[in-house]
């Protein structure tokens, strides 16, 4: 693989695509993965183990929550990252365990502070519309690289795309890349999007778009 993911995605959006038991979904973006642009679980041996995580309970439980399943185990949603991803990443020496890909991870969204970012740019959620190329904007201004942003496309009778997730892209060394797929790549992580019977795809320019405060 060549490049890694740090996919957030929009608490509210995603209970909107999957009425599990999603209730009181987080007010910020939350992690969804950190994601090499290729391979799926790369080691079936490897097996995951909470306890070596023990140390970053605390905030994998705040930043990294399974916004489906709030009221399970939650550990199962970091399982299926570790198995499906982690293992693959873990070729990179400083994700080469357990400890080291969660911790990461979580460095790596704090540094982001996607929430705090768009803030700062004035977007924040409501009722009305933003136009997605000001979103891009922002983004580009804060981060000086292009992530990737995918919505929720309107529904039928619906105007609005919603936005879901958003997904900044590394090198190996960790250095924030333009997340600008080529058209003729494939996708290795459309499938991984589906939620329920809707997915996300990348969000479309001239749509208004809906940043959601709250489950409709």
């Amino acid at each position: 693989w060549k490049k890694l993911y740090l996919a957030h995605h929009w608490p509210v959006t995603v209970c909107k695509m999957n009425a599990n038991d999603c209730h009181d979904p987080p007010q910020y973006w939350t992690i969804h993965g950190l994601w090499p642009d290729k391979g799926e679980d790369c080691n079936r041996t490897w097996h995951f183990n909470v306890t070596e995580i023990k140390d970053l309970m605390s905030d994998m439980r705040h930043y990294w929550p399974d916004v489906l399943h709030s009221s399970l185990n939650r550990t199962q949603f970091w399982k299926h990252e570790w198995d499906k991803h982690g293992t693959c990443a873990a070729t990179l020496e400083v994700l080469n365990s357990q400890k080291k890909y969660f911790g990461k991870a979580l460095e790596l969204y704090q540094h982001i502070d996607l929430s705090g970012c768009l803030l700062k740019a004035r977007i924040k959620p409501r009722s009305s519309y933003y136009k997605m190329p000001i979103i891009k904007e922002a983004l580009t201004r804060f981060y000086g690289v292009m992530p990737k942003i995918q919505c929720l496309p309107p529904e039928e009778g619906e105007e609005a795309q919603t936005i879901g997730q958003i997904e900044f892209c590394f090198t190996k060394e960790l250095q924030l890349i333009n997340c600008t797929a080529l058209k003729d790549e494939s996708n290795p992580m459309q499938a991984h999007l589906k939620l329920g019977t809707q997915e996300l795809s990348i969000c479309n320019d001239t749509l208004p778009t809906y940043y959601p405060s709250e489950v409709q």
